[in-house]
């Protein structure tokens, strides 16, 4: 058995004695990284279109979905395209003219913004139907995804789908819309939850008052509050943090 192979079944254990989707989404996202040799790496949760509607990703401190959106979604991402029209994996190589990723509104917008030359995207099905989709993704320097990247990913969500079947999990219920909100928003949003004052917070993450400000103002406008304990009730709420 390879150490893929070793690591996968360990992933599979994991999920299959997870208690809660919080328990589900972690199993994944501390593994993937490592297990795909990924530079940045996610789940997202998709409505009845097809579309994105809530996302997580880690080795982005600053992207948000409404990046993605904003350079087209799912109508301007060829693998997605791809993932949606088969149900099953798939990553730039196997699009049927690879030139059209790098051609993409998404890799012209996103990818190239962070560095990011290879994309696999695989589903995660419930009744039927699309809800939601993992990816994982490399950069500039490493190996593009092959096919023993494409059968673990496969795998890793018909496990995923089935445990969340198992725990009558619901798309909506396994991201909520403050996950919209950025990795650096999600760290301020930490430190108000502690009563730092907006220099505090600046001084830990290094960066500005003024920075600070703004994002606050970003993240009530995203979750329709106007209150800093309005703001943190609502994002430990949904997150169970």
């Amino acid at each position: 058995m390879s150490l893929l192979s070793c690591d996968l079944h360990g992933l599979f254990h994991q999920l299959a004695i997870a208690r809660n989707e919080h328990e589900l989404r972690s199993h994944f996202m501390d593994t993937a990284g490592e297990l795909f040799a990924a530079k940045f790496w996610g789940v997202s949760v998709v409505d009845d279109n097809h579309n994105v509607v809530a996302c997580e990703m880690q080795g982005l401190s600053d992207y948000s979905l409404d990046e993605y959106n904003s350079a087209g979604g799912t109508a301007a991402d060829p693998v997605m395209r791809l993932v949606i029209e088969r149900h099953a994996p798939a990553h730039n190589l196997l699009i049927s003219n690879p030139e059209d990723w790098p051609r993409s509104s998404i890799y012209q917008h996103v990818g190239l913004r962070y560095g990011i030359e290879h994309m696999m995207i695989a589903p995660l099905v419930g009744s039927g139907q699309l809800i939601g989709k993992i990816f994982v993704m490399r950069g500039r320097d490493a190996k593009p995804f092959n096919a023993e990247d494409s059968f673990a990913i496969g795998a890793i969500c018909i496990h995923l789908s089935t445990c969340m079947a198992k725990l009558q999990i619901q798309p909506k219920e396994l991201y909520s819309p403050p996950t919209s909100l950025t990795c650096r928003e999600l760290q301020i949003a930490e430190l108000v939850a502690q009563g730092l004052n907006n220099v505090e917070i600046g001084v830990t993450l290094g960066i500005t008052r003024h920075s600070v400000k703004q994002a606050l103002k970003r993240m009530f406008r995203k979750l329709d509050v106007s209150a800093r304990a309005e703001l943190v009730a609502k994002i430990y709420s949904k997150l169970n943090f």
